[in-house]
């Protein structure tokens, strides 16, 4: 017998082995193109799922500038009213500004009138309070800056009772 005629049909061919390759030759392999049944035929469809992702990621990618950026002008709006709607401290004496007439110094001829700034008692009182309560808290502020500056910069003298011999 021939190994070669069972690789690749070159050689002798044995006479058992071609009796039954013609046996079996009905069940041999035979190519043919697939046929499919008109009611299974595939249509293909559009997928519209990444548009729709896109699309959405943008959407919210808008909502989120825009509510950020009317969270800026709100906040920037804010100080203003609420210097507006404080309510103002009832003086004891209500004093209309006087004017002050200034030479201007650009126009020789003609005099400016500006308001001097007139405050009452109660006022001033109120406003050195709030200095000298600001000046107490900034003190107070620079002191404990002071002395946790010191602690960080000294060493400590623990640092070497704590450390334990090796070996």
């Amino acid at each position: 017998m021939n190994d070669d005629y069972l690789w690749d049909k070159s050689g002798e061919p044995d006479p058992e082995i071609q009796e039954l390759e013609n046996i079996l030759a009905p069940l041999r392999y035979q190519p043919t193109p697939l046929e499919m049944p008109d009611e299974l035929v595939v249509r293909r469809q559009r997928n519209y799922f990444p548009l729709l992702a896109i699309a959405a990621t943008l959407l919210i990618a808008l909502l989120a500038g825009g509510l950020w950026l009317r969270s800026r002008t709100e906040k920037s709006v804010e100080p203003q009213q609420e210097a507006k709607s404080v309510p103002s401290v009832p003086s004891v004496v209500e004093e209309t500004p006087t004017p002050v007439i200034v030479e201007n110094k650009d126009l020789p001829g003609k005099p400016v009138r500006r308001h001097k700034p007139s405050f009452t008692k109660r006022e001033r009182e109120e406003a050195i309070a709030a200095k000298e309560q600001v000046m107490a808290a900034l003190r107070l502020a620079s002191e404990k800056l002071r002395s946790a500056q010191k602690r960080t910069q000294m060493p400590s003298l623990n640092q070497i009772k704590n450390q334990h011999k090796v070996g």
